[in-house]
């Protein structure tokens, strides 16, 4: 009987779970390597059959409702004869009674090596399939890893090199290695089981068994049948181009303008006219009168000019009334700042409900409500709660944290990084995280997504979407609400998590996000991929004005998988001639203290030449603007007779070379198309991670720490390790 018989059998029986037997018959046809064994009626029956399998064996009960065996005594293991395998038979038939459906035999399998496999239906991502340390370790120590069904086998390989248990999978204590296509082929055919039978819903193998040969085989396995989870009410999808239209608008009302300090309809404007916006900006107050010196208008109809956007910060429970003057008007887009919607329980969310409904009837757009504004520097609109303006760039922000997101436009534009866009997203009421993820991958200036997330409405969109977009451009994520604590503020913030947290985070990295541990990894990352090409590979040369630093940064490379490799004889002589005879001659190299602005250009040049490296990080060559003033106050100090114009004049020369040097270095990463990262040597007040460099498609990028430089690059490598792979 084949699977799909086997399941409409159990079906039409009323079965929920398919036997032992009949679930690894099913999990055979999917291509998984199952025990072979036999099946008896009666004790005696059963004996017959062990002698034939060959002793020792393993004697089960068997049966549809038996799904707890062990826990009921109905595993007998190490049987050795037929007496032993008679008694043990009689022994299953008195404890599971009316059960009993019959005995399985199969041979006792050697083996120490003992794993988990599975599948089961996400409610946000579908169908998932789980591979973990099988065992008695299996609960205490939690090694498991997810995928998205369905997948092929390198994505299955990459899942089984991702247990932190992996080792055991290679040659151990005088075992051989695990069958790894065997292991792929396992996990394999559970994503073709979730994919071609919909009334799978869980499916579990324990063990799977490694045995000493390195064979692999499952041993133990169930199979649930049922109808899967239904699939939550998702939003529809928003048109990019309308997304895209919002963010470029030719004249805006801002609904709800005070004349009042610290007012968010005072605020909105202040910032999007001083902020160079060239379209007509409109007034609306019930008051009327003027706001700063301008006409403001009792209603939208008043307005004499057609109107793009809506600004709209006026109570909540007055937006209802706005939606038959706005359709009058024909305003198709409103940025709704204002709060007490979804946010704030039962009520709030009818009243957002409504909102919609009356949006939709009117074709109106709506990004918030409860954000903290949007803007495009290439638009010359900053509608923000904050007076930042981020320089026009390539990288764009979304953060369903207004204040998080506000805060990283701030830093963006003291660190230099360019910005595509940015949205506060806020309560997603219309347009949701996965729109703007299918608004990235169509738009052509972003090259960068920075995502910060508390919780996503379409789980198994969102992941597709992302694995798309990431193809092409970086998509960098933080997710909020990674712990028990940050969970409660989350689910309290913007809405309910998407689901349960390791499954959300397998889905992003299998889609190939770039996930950040904190705040301050967005703007770094960030600013790597935006700046620097790839790397090709993991191998970093260091060089180093101070020998500790290259201790460290070597250190931190290696604990984030990338490699520091030895250096060639040939690039060894080569840097002989630039270098004092007592250098290192190794890597990291240390330039021994020289001063002199041409050395680390030389040396810089030699590294990214050399066909054994595929980054390089310098530490120490920039920044050092803070030392050098020390030194020359300490200088004045305690020397009258030093040249005060020389030593006025040393600053700027240090500026001058420093801005020569990194202007060198983005010049050789467009002709060698390798990253090079620089870490300063000091903090210093008007320092940039990322400096442009007219004519170049790189950036010069320094970070203020070795661990922010490694970091960057070993994500950027992970990232062009699965980009790669999707290729």
């Amino acid at each position: 009987m084949d699977a799909a018989e086997l399941i409409r059998k159990a079906k039409s029986e009323g079965r929920t779970a398919l036997s032992e037997a009949e679930s690894k018959e099913v999990l055979r046809s999917c291509g998984v390597p199952v025990v072979e064994e036999a099946q008896a009626s009666t004790p005696q029956e059963a004996a017959q059959r062990a002698a034939g399998i060959g002793f020792p064996v393993v004697l089960k009960g068997l049966g549809a409702r038996l799904t707890h065996k062990t826990e009921r005594g109905l595993v007998h293991l190490n049987l050795k004869d037929a007496e032993e395998v008679l008694r043990a038979a009689e022994s299953v038939a008195a404890s599971a009674g009316a059960d009993l459906e019959g005995f399985l035999i199969q041979p006792m399998l050697p083996g120490r090596r003992e794993f988990v496999a599975g599948l089961f239906h996400d409610a946000q991502f579908g169908p998932v399939v789980m591979f973990g340390l099988g065992g008695v370790f299996t609960e205490a120590l939690d090694d498991v890893v997810f995928r998205l069904a369905p997948f092929d086998g390198d994505c299955a390989g990459r899942m089984i090199d991702e247990l932190r248990a992996s080792k055991l999978l290679g040659p151990f204590r005088g075992e051989k290695a695990a069958d790894r296509e065997a292991l792929a082929s396992a996990l394999v055919g559970l994503s073709r089981l979730a994919t071609d039978r919909p009334e799978v819903t869980e499916a579990d193998i324990n063990p799977l068994l490694v045995g000493p040969d390195g064979r692999v085989t499952a041993v133990d396995a169930l199979i649930i049948l049922g109808e899967r989870p239904a699939a939550k009410a998702t939003l529809p999808p928003v048109d990019p181009v309308a997304i895209g239209k919002l963010f470029y608008p030719r004249s805006i009302a801002f609904i709800g303008a005070s004349a009042t300090f610290g007012k968010w309809g005072y605020m909105l404007f202040c910032n999007v006219a001083a902020g160079g916006f060239q379209g007509p900006i409109y007034l609306v107050n019930a008051k009327g009168g003027q706001i700063t010196g301008r006409p403001t208008f009792k209603t939208v109809g008043e307005i004499p000019g057609p109107v793009d956007l809506a600004v709209v910060t006026i109570p909540a429970a007055k937006v209802l009334d706005l939606f038959p003057q706005l359709k009058a008007k024909k305003v198709r887009s409103m940025l709704l700042i204002t709060s007490g919607f979804a946010e704030t329980g039962a009520e709030g969310r009818r009243l957002e409900e409504e909102l919609v409904k009356a949006a939709r009837e009117a074709g109106i757009l709506i990004l918030g409500p409860n954000t903290m504004g949007i803007c495009n520097p290439h638009g010359a609109l900053f509608c923000c709660g904050s007076a930042v303006r981020p320089a026009p760039g390539t990288t764009t922000l979304v953060s369903q944290s207004g204040n998080l997101g506000v805060q990283l436009l701030g830093f963006a534009e003291h660190e230099g990084i360019g910005i595509r866009a940015f949205g506060g997203s806020g309560n997603e009421a219309m347009i949701t995280i996965e729109d703007y993820m299918e608004c990235f991958e169509v738009d052509e200036l972003t090259r960068t997504v920075v995502l910060y997330l508390e919780s996503i409405k379409n789980g198994r969109r969102f992941f597709e979407a992302a694995r798309r977009v990431g193809r092409t451009k970086p998509v960098v994520m933080l997710k909020g609400g990674r712990t028990q604590a940050g969970n409660r503020a989350a689910a309290s913030h913007t809405g309910a998590l998407a689901s349960n947290l390791r499954i959300l985070d397998a889905a992003v990295r299998q889609a190939g996000v770039v996930v950040a541990d904190q705040p301050m990894d967005l703007l770094d990352l960030s600013a790597a991929f935006s700046s620097l090409p790839l790397p090709r590979g993991n191998r970093v040369a260091v060089m180093t004005l101070g020998g500790g630093w290259g201790v460290v940064a070597s250190d931190l490379c290696v604990e984030n998988g990338l490699a520091i490799p030895d250096l060639s004889e040939d690039l060894i002589a080569r840097i002989d001639k630039i270098l004092p005879p007592y250098w290192s001659r190794s890597n990291p190299i240390d330039l021994v203290g020289e001063f002199a602005p041409q050395i680390p250009m030389d040396v810089i040049r030699e590294l990214i030449e050399w066909d054994g490296c595929d980054a390089i990080i310098h530490l120490g060559i920039v920044g050092r603007l803070g030392f050098l003033k020390q030194m020359i106050a300490a200088i004045e100090a305690v020397d009258p007779v030093m040249d005060r114009k020389f030593l006025g004049a040393v600053p700027t020369a240090l500026v001058d070379f420093e801005k020569h040097y990194i202007g060198h270095t983005v010049r050789l990463m467009e002709q060698h198309g390798k990253p090079i990262l620089g870490v300063n040597l000091l903090p210093e007040e008007n320092a940039r991670t990322v400096m442009e460099v007219a004519g170049c498609p790189y950036k010069g990028v320094c970070f203020l720490t070795p661990e922010r430089a490694v970091k960057a690059l070993a994500r950027m490598h992970t990232y062009r390790l699965w980009r790669d792979g999707e290729g």
